[in-house]
């Protein structure tokens, strides 16, 4: 029996935090199918292609992975690294302002070449968005994270303690872009019941 390789329990301090306080990690550099875009997530009609195309493209891996090579995972959470010109438009919520990436963590045993079987599958759904996916291993290191609890518009609070209190107090600063990791679904889960790792690469 293969045993079923799950991102969230394969790296629980990265994506089970059992802390809400703001705590220091190392990322290890994991791949990553990703898709690029930018714009209001609520609004644009890009993102949500992209999260959708996304979750097919995942899912269609996952199924190919089992057939071919009899690999079992569980499709991980989405995730996404965020970045804008004014970094301030994070607290104050500008959400015209942002450039995202979003992605879905990958098994290391998922190739380009499985990718591309798994996609012309997939393309049979007509979903919009597949021929925009990418595989890509992000670089991990150093990241200033915290568990926050409740509504994606509350989260501007929670950023200032980590940029404004946390960084400096410790001698670190900011070298990426805003990354988090979406443990619930938004679709629904309460907005008071969210649960969203929000992480901060950083360095002394």
């Amino acid at each position: 029996m293969v045993a079923t390789y799950d991102v969230k329990r394969h790296h629980r301090a990265l994506y089970a935090p059992r802390t809400r306080d703001v705590h220091l990690v190392d990322v290890p550099p994991l791949p990553f199918l990703v898709v690029d875009g930018h714009g209001d997530p609520n609004t644009a009609p890009a993102y949500r292609e992209a999260v959708e195309a996304l979750f097919t493209a995942s899912y269609a891996v996952r199924a190919a992975a089992r057939a071919e090579l009899g690999r079992v995972h569980v499709v991980g959470p989405l995730e996404g690294s965020w970045s804008a010109d004014d970094l301030a438009s994070f607290r104050t919520r500008d959400k015209g302002a942002w450039r995202w990436t979003m992605m879905i963590t990958q098994p290391g045993w998922v190739t380009p070449d499985l990718l591309g079987r798994a996609l012309a599958t997939a393309a049979g759904t007509r979903r919009p968005g597949l021929d925009r996916l990418r595989l890509e291993r992000r670089a991990g290191g150093p990241c200033a994270q915290v568990l926050h609890v409740g509504p994606y518009d509350a989260e501007g609070p929670v950023l200032q303690q980590l940029h404004e209190e946390f960084l400096p107090a410790h001698g670190l600063r900011p070298t990426g872009d805003h990354h988090e990791v979406y443990l619930s679904d938004g679709r629904r889960t309460a907005p008071e019941r969210l649960r969203t790792v929000l992480r901060q690469p950083v360095a002394r």
